[in-house]
């Protein structure tokens, strides 16, 4: 990978009268603590530069390269603030109220985008007591490019009634979270557009780099509400933040990738393999897992998660299961949020921040065991084993070697889960929660929902380059 400036660096250049900033630097800022943090923007060529902190009161000069851009590192402090900023070239720009502390990019599509305006109702519940003078939000307006841009549209703002009415639901209960938790300022970029798919957040030319990812990009139907080109939102919206340092990334996104789930697992990889290398950073990158929703499929939905599921073998990945967190399956926006941000919060605490957290990995299918007419299911993260809420354990079904699955009955026994059923005498796979919109009821005793899984690889039905993702 090129600098972390490289994109807006090679784009054509204009000679600018002043010193000019991009967007996400100004006033009101979060900045990440105690790393190198880049300050960058625009001016004449040769023109001499120079920029001073208030926390260390310390002069960093530059000049202006023959492009017209410049940049200066600076080192910054244990979180705290307010501090201010000062850059002066032909003219003087003084940055004021900045704070020090986490910040975060909260990205994905509609359910990360779902906001107190668009019907998250927990966090319209929050308006009337939401400020926060430690929540600051940077609310990134969406833009398609065809090209590497240099610049975003957007502002920082105070965590309100008035910016939280329009910000990310998810990433304000996550970082809510994160505050109350490690006692420092926050800073959240809402970088996301409903409707978009994994393929336009990644660099162009990686949408090619294998045929399960080609066939994706050359299968996405075009729609009314977001673009379908490879790139066009990395280019857009990610490429011009890339110099601004982050502790991390949480995402939610995938519905729009049904139209060929098997290329999801490659997809991750390189979106979050893409981000870290455009970083300089192996920035942690948790995301949730697609929610229960009637989309009257097939296998698409649940091959999705279990590729969601797969993407977990990447480093400083976590997975949030929400098949517990809907109101109604027929709606693909589920209208409470604040769990999906709590658990998300809960796997950077415990695995980013080493904080003391009771349970935040759900239950995840290790292996199984064929005891004569009934298979007994081991599990990771369960500690203590598991519970039912509810008369019987729900969504388990069983096949024999006719490859054809019933509805199975299930008992817990002790850390393990036992799986029967009537007419199959001879068992050979099982599957759990396996379908678009699945009501399952088991849980690990710390209340986390299992993750869904099938034992089997057998085919799903859908096109023969599904069989391309297996390793």
């Amino acid at each position: 990978m090129k600098t972390v400036l490289a994109v807006w660096l090679l784009l054509g250049t204009v000679a600018r009268a002043e010193v000019t900033l991009p967007a996400i630097l100004a006033s009101d800022m979060v900045l990440q603590q105690q790393t190198e943090v880049v300050i960058w923007g625009w001016a004449n060529p040769t023109e001499k530069i120079s920029v001073t902190a208030s926390w260390d009161n310390r002069l960093v000069e530059t000049v202006g390269a023959p492009d017209a851009t410049w940049q200066v590192r600076l080192r910054t402090p244990k979180s705290g603030g307010p501090y201010s900023l000062t850059i002066k070239g032909s003219n003087t720009i003084t940055l004021t109220n900045l704070l020090i502390g986490e910040v975060w990019v909260c990205a994905g599509q509609s359910n990360m985008e779902l906001n107190a305006a668009g019907g998250a109702k927990d966090a319209r519940a929050e308006l009337p007591t939401a400020f926060n003078p430690n929540i600051w939000f940077f609310k990134m307006a969406k833009r398609a490019a065809a090209s590497p841009q240099n610049d975003v549209k957007g502002n920082w703002a105070v965590c309100d009634s008035v910016s939280l009415k329009r910000f990310s639901a998810v990433g304000y209960f996550f970082g809510k979270k994160l505050q109350a938790t490690l006692g420092v300022p926050i800073g959240l970029i809402d970088a996301s557009w409903g409707g978009s798919k994994l393929d336009t957040w990644l660099p162009e030319s990686l949408s090619s780099l294998y045929p399960e990812t080609r066939y994706s990009a050359q299968t996405m139907v075009k729609t009314p509400w977001a673009p379908v080109k490879p790139g066009a939102l990395f280019n857009g919206m990610v490429a011009p933040i890339t110099p601004f340092a982050i502790a991390g990334v949480i995402w939610y996104q995938g519905e729009s990738n049904r139209h060929y789930a098997p290329a999801y697992y490659r997809l991750m990889h390189l979106l979050v393999d893409s981000w870290r290398g455009f970083w300089q950073h192996d920035i942690p990158f948790y995301y949730v897992q697609l929610a229960p929703y009637r989309y009257g499929g097939t296998y698409e939905t649940a091959l999705l998660r279990e590729n969601q599921t797969r993407a977990m073998d990447l480093t400083k990945t976590g997975m949030v299961v929400t098949t517990d967190l809907v109101d109604n399956r027929d709606d693909i926006h589920p209208a409470y949020k604040k769990e999906v941000g709590n658990r998300l919060a809960n796997w950077a605490l415990a695995d980013t921040y080493r904080q003391p957290v009771n349970a935040y990995k759900s239950p995840q299918y290790r292996s199984m065991k064929i005891l004569g007419s009934r298979v007994q299911l081991t599990f990771d993260h369960a500690p203590d084993g598991f519970m039912v809420k509810g008369p019987e354990i729900t969504e388990f079904e069983i096949a024999g070697a006719d490859r054809i699955f019933t509805k199975a009955q299930a008992r817990i026994i002790g850390k393990t889960v036992e799986v029967w059923a009537e007419g199959i005498p001879r068992p050979v796979a099982v599957r759990f929660a396996f379908r678009d919109a699945p009501e399952p009821n088991l849980f690990s005793r710390e209340g986390l929902p299992v993750i869904p899984f099938r034992t089997d690889q057998w085919d799903l039905g859908l096109p023969v380059l599904g069989e391309l993702t297996r390793e």
